[in-house]
């Protein structure tokens, strides 16, 4: 291989596995997830989930690792390397790096929110605060240009500082001790909130399955549901996963490497769950309560709690991390992006991207304020939900349809190619006898996931 081709390594398969498991594990599984298991029923809801996660989430993100893996590049040159001559499946994996890159337009602001609170909680700034005073702090924070813009811009030189310094020394370093202390940290609140005070009816309301409210709320919401929130949470579609497949030697099969990281990204899920149902159960709180969850009715929890500061504290340092860590590995595929089109070097792209990004994130933060009379999805909407809207709706659905396709067609990669890729090194087989499923069924579920978006959208 000549030193052209010569491409960055991870350092190692536990690298590998909590990079990944980063990206995939964000603020939908600690923000999204809680308060839609909430309003769905509770653990008849998360059942479902987990099925899906299997059947939609599972075969997307083998192949995501297999094209990257194969084409050695980020996702639109991994899709041309691969591609049959002639044919323009790569368009997809430059749409997959737009993706990538409205992504990080509004996840900058929003990260930027769990540090505010992290430094916010940390020095004693919501404590003693009453309900309303808590809400107003949400409230003043986005109506602040400066503020947002500031701890977005934090978040901007935090993450390009990190993916700087190398693939090894930078972006594996870095993101193995924030996922090893997310894991910690997350023990820790578990452990504190089941053992509040009436917390144990909080935990049979999500580990207990009650079919009864299933059929109430509505099987097939809440099978759709189940079905959008399992899709979302891996961030499939976009080529987000794939660059760390072209990272990655072909020791390990990729079926049993994708069932880990699926499982990593369940458990964190699982587990805040567990520190927000309890809590809300010992405090008498709608689980259910939606987005202002996390930012109004958790501080006033940790308020009520006896050393609550601390408690907060920790809980929005394991929010930032979790936001870091989808942030570091999105913008990796950004520079790798830029290195591969473009032959910058780390550092240029580093630098270059990192002021694309910035100016491209202003319209988010500046939507909940200087720019709040925009409203392109209706009235109350802001610049984030349109930009939401595009990735999660739109870009992530339809990424995922065309690597379907492309892995399970001979007009593509073909099946037999992408069997093999994937099927390459130890461990867990990818099942070669679920072919039609993967050619037939897959898409059309994947089909329902994006119509029914549009659905519950705009209430067609």
């Amino acid at each position: 291989m000549s030193n052209k081709t010569q491409r960055e390594q991870l350092g190692s398969r536990l690298g590998f596995l909590l990079i990944s498991a980063g990206c995939a594990i964000g603020l939908g599984n600690v923000w999204r997830f809680p308060f839609i298991t909430g309003q769905y029923g509770g653990a008849a809801f998360v059942l479902i989930y987990l099925i899906f996660l299997l059947i939609l989430g599972m075969p997307i993100m083998v192949m995501e690792f297999a094209i990257g893996r194969a084409g050695r590049k980020n996702i639109a040159g991994a899709l041309k390397a691969l591609q049959t001559k002639g044919s323009q499946w790569h368009l997809a994996g430059y749409l997959g790096i737009l993706g990538n890159v409205i992504l990080m337009m509004f996840y900058t602001t929003v990260a930027g929110w769990m540090l505010y609170y992290f430094y916010n909680t940390g020095i004693g700034s919501l404590s003693g605060l009453d309900s309303e005073q808590v809400a107003s702090v949400f409230a003043s924070l986005l109506a602040n240009p400066w503020t947002l813009i500031g701890w977005m811009v934090a978040v901007i030189i935090l993450g390009f500082g990190i993916c700087s310094l190398g693939l090894q020394n930078g972006v594996e370093r870095i993101t193995k001790w924030m996922m090893s202390s997310l894991f910690v940290i997350l023990l820790i609140l578990v452990i504190k909130s089941v053992t509040l005070p009436g917390a144990s009816e909080g935990v049979a309301f999500f580990l207990k399955p009650d079919f009864q409210k299933l059929i109430e709320t509505g099987i097939w919401e809440t099978v759709y549901a189940a079905m959008g929130q399992a899709f979302f949470t891996l961030s499939l579609g976009i080529g987000s996963m794939a660059i760390f497949g072209s990272y990655i030697g072909k020791e390990r099969s990729l079926t049993g490497e994708s069932l880990n990281i699926i499982g990593l990204d369940t458990l964190v899920a699982i587990m805040s769950g567990l520190i927000i149902f309890p809590a809300c159960f010992a405090f008498n709180v709608d689980a259910g309560s939606g987005p202002g969850l996390i930012f109004v009715t958790l501080p006033n929890i940790f308020n009520s709690m006896v050393g609550g500061r601390i408690w907060g504290s920790l809980f929005f340092l394991f929010l930032s991390f979790a936001a870091m860590s989808t942030v570091i590995a999105v913008f990796e595929n950004i520079i790798a992006f830029t290195m591969d089109e473009w032959g910058w070097s780390r550092k240029k792209s580093a630098v270059l991207d990192g002021i694309i990004i910035f100016f491209l994130s202003l319209p988010c933060a500046l939507g909940f304020n200087v720019l709040s009379s925009i409203q392109p999805l209706g009235e109350g909407s802001g610049i984030l939900d349109l930009e939401d809207f595009i990735v999660g709706n739109n870009l992530l659905p339809l990424g995922s349809l065309i690597f379907a396709l492309f892995c399970s067609y001979k007009i593509g990669w073909g099946w037999d190619s992408f069997v093999g890729e994937a099927n390459e090194g130890k461990g867990l087989r990818f099942p070669e006898g679920i072919k039609f499923y993967v050619r037939y069924l897959l898409p059309i579920i994947i089909l329902v996931v994006f119509i029914g978006g549009y659905i519950t959208k705009f209430g067609g």
